[in-house]
């Protein structure tokens, strides 16, 4: 599938901003069942391109000029292709790394009690995997705007509503309670008739199967395996190091955010 893509992020504030920088994760990642055709990343200031230590094509944009709005624009054209029933090939990093909470991963006893209802301890099955995708897609109903970008996974858990960074975080947690790597990916999803937003994140997690050891990419959201209508950004151990943006500024008095995704297959 060839999947067009443009994705803008604008920032308006009431007074001038003395100085802005923005981690950047919005160029597609180089796996093998996506390739790029054509991108192009536009954004004011300084850009400086690296690889991050999760393997990210990122970018870090300053700004130290005075400034009242900004605009980030990523477009192009990615042809992706379906991962055989989800799974995604190993890079250099140790998947151990991904077996680590963090503050928005950190088990409870809720999220304990949810984890132990599908998934062994060490190691687990994909059919395992789907189970708790499917136990988390009917504890957590799906609602726009009911969490923030700063909701951890048992706030989500107990609210039993949320989006879907708050079913990654969710899934990442029980993963990690019971030693399963599980890492957080964000990107984008051809919405189809899901009605749910464009931008999207879901999450990799280790499989240990009769004929497969590995990741196997798993949308919690809607509790299936990844398929070609996904473009993958960014992985991580959870939102805070997978983000499309994310960055700090001075001044700039109250800020506006408006984000516009538009996911055109062809």
């Amino acid at each position: 599938m060839r999947l067009s893509i443009r994705h803008e992020t604008r920032y308006t504030y009431t007074l001038p901003l003395a100085y802005t920088i923005q981690q950047l994760h919005l160029t597609p990642r180089v796996e093998p069942q996506q390739h790029v055709l054509a991108w192009n990343l536009a954004a004011p200031g300084h850009m400086h391109r690296y690889t991050d230590a999760y393997g990210n094509l990122s970018h870090m944009m300053t700004m130290d000029t005075p400034h009242q709005a900004l605009s980030i624009v990523a477009s192009g054209v990615v042809e992706t292709t379906v991962p055989d029933r989800g799974r995604i090939v190993a890079d250099a990093l140790s998947p151990l790394i991904f077996t680590v909470p963090t503050r928005l991963t950190a088990a409870t006893p809720g999220i304990l009690e949810l984890a132990a209802s599908c998934l062994p301890d060490g190691r687990a099955m994909t059919r395992d995997l789907m189970c708790l995708a499917e136990h988390i897609f009917g504890a957590v109903r799906y609602q726009s705007g009911a969490t923030a970008v700063s909701t951890t996974a048992s706030d989500a858990l107990a609210l039993g509503q949320g989006v879907c960074q708050d079913h990654a975080h969710l899934f990442l947690a029980c993963c990690h309670a019971h030693g399963i790597p599980a890492r957080y990916v964000s990107g984008y999803i051809d919405p189809g008739n899901t009605g749910h937003a464009a931008s999207h994140a879901w999450v990799d997690a280790w499989a240990d199967d009769k004929d497969h050891s590995g990741w196997v990419s798993i949308d919690v959201t809607h509790a299936r395996l990844m398929t070609d209508a996904y473009c993958r950004l960014a992985t991580g151990r959870d939102y805070d190091s997978a983000a499309p943006v994310r960055g700090v500024r001075r001044g700039g008095g109250t800020e506006s955010l408006s984000v516009d995704v538009q996911i055109v297959p062809q």
